[in-house]
């Protein structure tokens, strides 16, 4: 779907791959260009995300079923659309995402096994068939990701590498299916040449100048 006239990026990668890191960096980059883009961060960004994310990432809930982690991202998703991420791309703003739907796809899909066209349909819904302008995967050897965590782990984080192994798989199987949107970065060069290496994408794709 089209309804913007602010560019739309997201960010993907497993959990400690770096990107919070380059959606922070490209923000102030961006804002330093001309004060025009905000970011936000999956999951979350809105009064009623923030409370489904402390459901889906407090770390002594167990319990959850894969299909309910899956509705519940999505939900937290759909409001963040409405609230905020259309509202700002309508008035001209560009929105820079901590993660957006392929994470569901990755993290769900790959990670928890569920089926994957219905995840898609899913998120269409959720997401009002809103599509990143571009997708940067930061991808990074869940061995070295793990390294870099912070010793307090959320939920999912405590299910270990053999999930960040599926997710990663599953990550680099959309950059294949959704080619034209998705640039694999290789998150173990530095912050700086990473750095550099979105801003030449994006200066090559003319969504900065």
């Amino acid at each position: 779907m089209s309804i913007s006239k602010g560019h739309f990026i997201t960010f993907e990668g497993i959990d400690g791959c770096g990107k919070s890191t380059q959606v922070k960096m490209l923000v102030e980059t961006m804002n330093n260009i001309e004060k025009n883009t905000i970011l936000v961060r999956e999951p979350g960004g809105t009064n009623i995300s923030e409370e489904i994310r402390e459901i889906l990432l407090h770390r002594h809930l167990s319990d959850i079923s894969d299909r309910t982690e899956a509705l519940l991202m999505t939900g937290s998703r759909a409001q963040l659309t409405y609230e905020i991420i259309m509202p700002n791309l309508i008035k001209g703003k560009n929105v820079v995402a901590d993660r957006f739907y392929d994470s569901t796809l990755a993290y769900q899909g790959g990670g928890r096994k569920l089926n994957l066209e219905w995840l898609i349909k899913l998120n269409h819904f959720a997401t009002y068939e809103l599509e990143p302008d571009v997708t940067f995967l930061v991808d990074i050897l869940p061995q070295e990701a793990s390294k870099r965590k912070a010793k307090e782990e959320d939920r999912i984080e405590r299910a270990g590498i053999d999930l960040q192994s599926l997710v990663r798989n599953a990550y680099l199987e959309l950059s294949v299916r959704f080619k034209e949107r998705f640039v694999v970065i290789d998150g173990h060069d530095t912050i700086e040449n990473i750095h550099g290496s979105i801003l030449a994408e994006l200066r090559r794709r003319n969504i900065l100048l």
